[in-house]
């Protein structure tokens, strides 16, 4: 007889909320939506999330998670530092794109969310922050003459990239299509301005 922990329940609403925003939107979601597809009850969502907002951040949270971790995964770090770009923008765009709803979701629901938003994410960028430095740390980029990447070029450069996405996403674009264009950008924010003249 298999038993059902709460991790498990908890794991089901966060894939049915997610199942809803890609079917309906964040918006158009209702905590009946999520529990019936979660096949659970009210009791069970609100032993785990306060609201439907707390599971949105829950799963945001996670998402954030697992994208840093796989842009992270995906890069060489004995490879050039150029080729280390490049593989960490594609993985980027390979993990919001298999994500797509809930990318645009983050784009355009999560202002809505107040203070709770805020820290979220103030929490994201910190991760992705620190990613961004973890991954300009190795000896490719040293002996380019890059490195340590300041706080503020990281934000700059996630910020670009982050903007550059939610406009491609909401003129109805796909991520892909940004590719090339956010490595060469990601390589010239990056590059020492030695080098640029």
């Amino acid at each position: 007889m298999n038993s059902v922990t709460g991790t498990d329940f908890r794991q089901r609403l966060l894939d049915a909320l997610e199942e809803c925003i890609a079917e309906v939107g964040y918006p158009k979601t209702t905590v009946a939506d999520i529990v019936r597809r979660a096949k659970t009850s009210r009791r069970t969502f609100y032993e785990h999330f306060e609201s439907r907002d707390a599971c949105f951040i829950a799963l945001l949270t996670e998402a954030n998670a697992d994208q840093v971790s796989q842009i992270a995964a995906a890069v060489d770090p004995e490879a050039p530092w150029r080729t280390q770009v490049r593989q960490a923008i594609e993985a980027w765009i390979a993990s919001g794109e298999s994500r797509a709803a809930l990318t645009l979701s983050w784009i355009r629901d999560v202002p809505s969310l107040g203070t709770a938003a805020r820290a979220l994410q103030r929490e994201a960028m910190e991760n992705f922050i620190a990613m961004v430095h973890t991954l300009g740390d190795t000896g490719e980029f040293r002996a380019a003459g890059i490195g340590p990447v300041s706080r503020q070029r990281i934000i700059m450069l996630l910020g670009g990239l982050r903007e550059l996405v939610a406009i491609t996403l909401e003129e109805g674009g796909r991520m892909p299509d940004i590719a090339d264009e956010a490595v060469e950008a990601s390589i010239a924010l990056l590059t020492p301005a030695a080098q640029t003249h």
